[in-house]
């Protein structure tokens, strides 16, 4: 027996398509076939599986589960949670030596998809190319395993609270939280949650929704706080948190219905942790603002900047032992006194935990940041053939030009005295990426202008924003 993958769905992070029309349970099968098969070849023998909120999920599992049992593997069964729950269900128990979860992530409600981690390490790039190669080969190794169903939900709730150890709850009593589940995944936690949180805390969506009937839950896009915006206004809350559809990505607001950006809630958490990690590293993609960089270095971390994308960082977090890393879009991993994946329920109570150690509000921390003019993310469509090469001529050109610093870390990031842009391929989409900021609005007008010159001078222009 063989098995083609519609081509669309092999992705850099994970694996994810359209149901019924790219991705359906004979992918999730051989998914299941050759994952366990490189389990068992490795010398391990069980798999956590757990799914998230989308209609078709249960579905998608039940294919997965008998496709990794055929192997010989046995399969571990947490049920439906956030993609961290899975993450937890895999780190913290010694014998367990791979998971997946089911999930479209912030993705529309008619996808979904497996994220992986295989021995303790994201399962990415060529690891999913290889299951494409050994589905077309049938190279799948056959056995009989068998499953179990283990509850872990108040468990891993109850781990995420260490995040608060030495602080007193007469330290966080007077607080006030918003937190906007987005009817995904995160919701039967965020409630477990809220009940053992010292304070008070008011909740939007927890009811889990494959539908996502109130807003779409990606909390990079502005609109979809909105809700929260409403909640904290309303009730005259600190703050507000919300999370994708996943549970892997936190978005913020401050009590004046301010955005803190991925970077900016970085920023926290960095200055937070380097009060007892002085001389620590610590990570932020490409994207991320230069006051980010700064800060760490001043609070007397060493700032590191990697290659954009969730798998791509807790890899380099762990070549580097570093404790604290993050995204623009959300993705923050805690190595210190967690496990270093990326969990946007723990990444709230640690935003809880470094307001009470520092002392000062959230909406202090925030209204403390400098005001740097930044550009949004700006995505264009550009064919798959030119993206990766279109990058290489910018290189090129900017090599011999005068007064201009690049990092070519990932794409181009380019420092001016205005400040810097960013050209980037995307590793999941036909398109290619742009960010520029600066101090002033002259600034960044130059600095968009450069970016307008470099895909002139290869044919391109910043044409019809693409979405996710």
């Amino acid at each position: 027996m063989t098995h083609q993958f519609d081509p669309t769905i092999l992705r850099e992070y994970d694996i994810r398509g359209v149901i019924g029309e790219t991705l359906g349970p004979d992918d999730a099968r051989a998914i299941g076939r050759g994952f366990g098969t490189l389990i068992k070849r490795a010398g391990g023998n069980l798999v956590a599986v757990g799914y998230d909120g989308r209609v078709s999920s249960p579905i998608l599992e039940r294919a997965l589960v008998e496709g990794l049992t055929s192997t010989g593997c046995d399969v571990r069964q947490i049920g439906m949670g956030a993609t961290p729950m899975l993450y937890y269900a895999e780190a913290s128990a010694q014998e367990v030596d791979g998971g997946i979860q089911i999930t479209g992530s912030h993705n529309p409600a008619n996808y979904n998809g497996f994220k992986m981690v295989f021995q303790g390490r994201p399962f990415f790039g060529a690891d999913i190319l290889k299951l494409g190669d050994m589905a077309a080969a049938g190279d799948w190794i056959d056995g009989a395993g068998g499953t179990e169903t283990v509850e872990i939900l108040e468990e891993y709730v109850e781990r995420m609270l260490v995040g608060l150890s030495g602080i007193e709850d007469s330290d966080l009593a007077n607080l006030k939280v918003g937190w906007d589940a987005g009817n995904g995944a995160a919701g039967p936690a965020l409630e477990m949650l809220a009940e053992r949180l010292p304070g008070e805390h008011h909740l939007l969506f927890t009811e889990v929704d494959g539908d996502f009937p109130n807003h779409h839950p990606d909390p990079t896009v502005e609109a979809n706080l909105e809700d929260l915006r409403e909640l904290v206004a309303a009730k005259n809350l600190d703050f507000g948190v919300a999370f994708d559809g996943d549970g892997d990505r936190i978005g913020a607001i401050d009590g004046e219905g301010r955005i803190i950006w991925g970077d900016q809630l970085l920023m926290i958490y960095a200055e937070d942790l380097l009060k007892t990690h002085q001389g620590a590293t610590i990570i932020a993609d490409v994207k991320a603002s230069r006051a980010l960089f700064d800060s760490v270095r001043e609070n007397g971390g060493e700032p590191l900047m990697w290659k954009t994308g969730h798998s791509l960082i807790k890899s380099k977090m762990k070549e580097t032992g570093s404790p604290l890393a993050g995204e623009m879009s959300g993705h923050v991993f805690f190595a210190d006194t967690y496990y270093g994946f990326d969990d946007a329920l723990y990444a709230g109570i640690r935003l809880l935990a470094a307001s009470a150690r520092l002392g000062k509000s959230v909406t202090e921390l925030r209204g403390a940041m400098p005001n740097m003019l930044n550009t949004p993310e700006m995505r264009f469509q550009v064919d798959e053939s030119r993206k990766f090469a279109a990058i290489d001529e910018v290189k090129e050109r900017l090599a011999s030009a005068e007064g201009v610093e690049v990092n070519s870390t990932d794409g181009v990031r380019v420092n001016t005295p205005d400040g810097w842009w960013l050209l980037r391929a995307s590793n999941t989409q036909d398109v290619l990426v742009a960010r520029a900021e600066s101090d002033t609005e002259d600034g960044l007008e130059r600095l968009m202008g450069q970016i307008d010159e470099q895909l002139a001078a290869s044919g391109l222009e910043r044409g019809p924003q693409a979405g996710h």
